[in-house]
């Protein structure tokens, strides 16, 4: 037997050997080991998220869900459950566990898998650096480059890249995602027993983990409460308490604290042209737009009762399905039976219905004389009354509707897949997903802001934005842009245009153009004012040629329009054009600001990961003149703003723009939009829009009020604003605005072998319905109305102020000519200097007021 001495050298000679064979294939291969100097300043993969101006998370775009955490964010209990089940010796060993090694080689030899091998600087080292593969190689290279890492740096920066780095199943990536992925919580709003199920996920997280299994989740969980418990970190009473609570996790996204998907995606395409897809997905951007929660959630709102109180009135189109319940007949008698549909058929029936907006499905279970019972996704048993059936008369087409329903049958039977939404009284009302489309976007004329932007009834159901990608025909939408053009050469408010049929011979056709007013009525000769405020087709076609097709479009290009969208003839007049809503909006927008071209924009800043603004937004302000603006160098002094026409607006101030104006104020300028058409020009279609609302003449034998009247439910006389429709009702319009917020609302179908149609009277639903003929008033309307309502309700009205060279005086309503009367006969009206009429009238016209005639209720505006 060899004795101890000899025992000893025989061992230090295999170290030595041992050591000179390590450090020979340390030689050999450390040229092929990545440098983990990059590991010192580390930059996280983290996903692109949208907020709100306001702070509130929209959307989280890229594959990889991440949420770094520092130390002091990570709870104790946490990095107790990671070292006791990971690495138990973390703050004892160099990179690797010798115990840890030793036991893992001698489970090898001995046939067993001891585990035990990696330690968490080892994982850090592979999950940086290398790849999975089952390899000495793999191994070998793991332990060198666990070396290096335990020379660089701390141990709490190692287990913080490892907390921060490690893969957790769905895409998690570090714990703090991980916490969001399946509780849907911050990390330290967890408790132990959920931080023993993430604490056990590194092992194997596409097997272990609560969603996919948790049977096996929880048996993990055990284990490594069983380590704490060992291990002195967590009493027995801890340990008892967690083990048995229930396995809670599930799937969960991004917690979205605004929805607003259309928003979310015009944001992202944003990004993405700008720093291109690597960028846009992993260097955490945080991209602040510049619409708020407030105005953004009342647009939906609009939007969507609207789609569906237009769909509703045209009738019922049936369930989503039937499930066909079994029938048998017993032998002894012919009677019918029905077998009840069993449970999993009901659940298995909904879960395959879609959910759209607070459409949700639900099943009939049994249907009463007035009402019917229905189940729900999550088995809650409801009743729908008759007021949520009443109005679903059969559909037949765009313009047909069946009779109304007398009895619950026959609208529904047992077994039909519906879909219902929840009312504020808490009772259900059927639904069915609408058919027609919609979008209503809203921007400040100021500075070209967007507040608000729905692109359609669900992102869901159509991911098309149809604020910026549908171009459709405007319609009467186009006739202020028109008249604006009619103003800059040479007509007035009070000029007379002849309100009479056209009948024009169309060489290029071989037919007679006949443009027609809707309704159908002609009242001579009529002020420019009535005109556009009435919405006279045939007036809006003189108007054109008598300026011309070229001059017109020249004019109309001004307002940021394509001139290729413009059509070269006299249906321009009319609406022919096809635009976006976003485009419409701010052409309207140069009507509201006096003038000025604004850029719309979404994106107000982006931040890093670092939370630094790497880019912010610099709009051009619709001001004249755009007045410098003294600072104080007291850090308290508020920006003042000298300009009356520049509203409350975040300037942010840079260094290199401030010039020392002495030694206590500086200066800044302003970046002024282009302006397109005088103040004069904007004030004065202003004001015929403005009678398109609030215009009316209840003094005259005939009686005429503006086709948007029905804006007065607002009561705010500070709003202007025009209404649209196309031929066949294809598209309707309104468009509208206040001195600081402008929104185009528009309603049609996609497919356009539809129109927008009519409805008849419902018997069930009494005297507060929509019926007749749907156009801009009808259609698209009431989702503007809904929207202003919210958006001004904390606006002090604002008058539109008259500017410079603009005088007023009383007019005769018959003739526009000056009048000393000051009776029905006259009204003031406004004129630019120069414009002002000269004579006066010298007849008594009183009698002859030429006032438009009574607008019909049906009214359509077809060109």
């Amino acid at each position: 037997m060899l004795s101890i001495k000899n025992l000893l050298k025989v061992s230090l000679i295999l170290l030595i050997l041992v050591s000179i064979a390590v450090y020979s294939l340390y030689l050999s291969m450390r040229s092929d080991l990545p440098s983990v100097e990059l590991l010192k300043d580390l930059h996280w993969q983290t996903p692109l998220q949208v907020y709100s101006q306001d702070g509130l998370l929209i959307s989280q775009f890229g594959e990889k869900k991440r949420t770094p955490l520092t130390l002091e964010e990570v709870p104790q209990q946490l990095i107790d459950a990671l070292l006791a089940t990971e690495d138990d010796r973390f703050y004892l060993h160099f990179g690797v566990d010798p115990i840890g090694m030793g036991r893992a080689v001698l489970g090898k030899l001995m046939g067993q898998d001891k585990g035990g091998a990696s330690t968490i600087t080892m994982q850090v080292a592979r999950n940086f650096f290398l790849t999975r593969e089952v390899t000495y190689t793999r191994k070998i290279r793991e332990i060198f480059l666990s070396f290096h890492i335990e020379n660089l740096l701390s141990k709490d920066e190692i287990l913080m890249l490892y907390i921060n780095k490690i893969e957790l199943g769905h895409r998690a990536f570090g714990f703090g995602a991980a916490a969001q992925v399946y509780y849907g919580k911050e990390i330290h709003e967890l408790n132990l027993a959920q931080i023993a199920v993430l604490a056990g996920l590194p092992k194997a997280p596409s097997t272990l983990n609560p969603i996919r299994s948790p049977k096996r989740a929880q048996a993990r969980r055990s284990v490594v409460l069983q380590r704490m418990l060992v291990s002195g970190y967590i009493s027995d009473l801890q340990y008892q308490t967690a083990k048995n609570a229930p396995i809670t996790g599930k799937r969960h996204g991004a917690e979205i604290e605004l929805n607003a998907p259309y928003i979310a995606e015009m944001a992202h395409n944003e990004v993405l042209k700008r720093y291109g897809k690597d960028k846009a997905y992993t260097e955490g951007y945080k991209v602040f737009t510049t619409v708020t929660a407030k105005l953004q959630t009342a647009a939906e709102q609009a939007l969507v009762n609207n789609l569906l109180n237009y769909d509703q009135r045209h009738g019922y189109r049936g369930p989503l399905s039937s499930l066909r319940p079994q029938v048998r007949s017993t032998d002894d008698t012919s009677e019918i039976q029905i077998v009840p549909l069993l449970q999993k058929e009901l659940s298995k029936a909904l879960s395959d219905a879609t959910y759209y907006q607070m459409l949700e499905p639900a099943i009939v279970l049994a249907v009463e004389e007035k009402s019917v019972s229905i189940q729900l996704r999550n088995k809650v048993t409801a009743t729908i009354k008759w007021q949520g059936l009443a109005w679903a008369r059969p559909y037949i087409n765009d313009q047909k509707q069946g009779r109304p329903p007398k009895t619950a049958k026959d609208i529904l039977t047992y077994g039909d897949v519906i879909l219902v939404s929840k009312m504020t009284d808490n009772n259900y009302r059927l639904g069915q997903l609408p058919t027609a489309s919609a979008a209503i976007v809203s921007l400040s004329p100021n500075d070209g802001a967007i507040k608000a932007a729905v692109g359609g009834f669900s992102f869901k159901q159509s991911q098309f934005n149809r604020v910026t990608q549908a171009k459709r025909q405007v319609g009467s939408n186009i006739k202020p842009f028109i008249y604006s053009a009619a103003l800059e050469h040479g007509f007035t408010l009070a000029s007379l245009v002849n309100d009479a049929p056209i009948n024009q011979w169309d060489k290029s056709s071989g037919v007679v153009w006949r443009p027609r007013n809707s309704p159908e009525k002609y009242v001579g000769l009529l002020r420019v004012r009535l005109a556009l405020a009435q919405s006279k087709n045939v007036i809006a076609v003189r108007l054109l040629k008598s300026i011309g097709v070229t001059n017109t479009i020249k004019h109309l290009t001004t307002f940021g329009f394509n001139a290729n969208d413009l059509p070269r003839n006299e249906t321009l007049a009319l609406g022919s054009a096809s635009l976006t809503p976003l485009e419409v909006a701010t052409g309207f927008a140069a009507f509201a600001n006096g003038g000025f071209l604004v850029e719309p924009y979404l994106i107000q800043r982006i931040e890093n990961s670092d939370g630094e603004i790497i880019y912010q937004a610099d709009p051009a302000i619709a001001c004249d003149p755009c007045i410098q603006t003294d600072l104080s160098d007291d850090t308290d002094q508020e920006l003042d703003v000298l300009s009356n026409n520049i509203p409350d607006h975040n300037i942010t101030i840079e260094d290199e723009q401030l010039s020392k104006q002495s030694e206590d104020d500086q200066t800044v300028e302003i970046k002024q939009a282009s302006r397109i058409i005088s103040p004069q020009n904007a004030f004065l279609i202003t004001q015929a829009l403005n009678s398109a609302i609030w215009g009316a003449d209840w003094n005259t034998k005939h009686v005429w009020q503006g086709t948007g009247f029905r804006a007065r439910t607002l009561k705010r006389r500070d709003i202007a604003g025009k209404t649209g429709t196309t031929n066949e009702a294809k598209d309707a319009w309104f468009s509208g605005f206040s001195r600081n917020i402008v929104t185009t609302s528009w309603i049609g179908f996609d497919d356009p072998r539809h129109i927008l149609g009519q409805s008849v009277y419902n018997n069930n639903l009494g005297k507060n319905q929509t019926t007749g003929k749907e156009f801009g008033a009808k259609s698209a309307q009431p989702a503007w109305i809904d929207f202003m309502r919210i958006a001004l309700a904390d606006a002090e009205p604002e008058a539109f102020q008259p500017p410079v060279d603009i005088v007023s005086v009383r007019i005769d309503k018959t003739t526009g000519k000056l009048t000393t009367k000051t009776d029905k006969t006259s009204q003031f009206e406004y004129f630019r200097l120069g414009k002002v009429p000269t004579e006066y009238v010298t007849e008594d016209s009183s009698s002859e007021i030429l006032s438009g005639g009574q607008q019909k209720e049906e009214e359509e505006e077809l060109f």
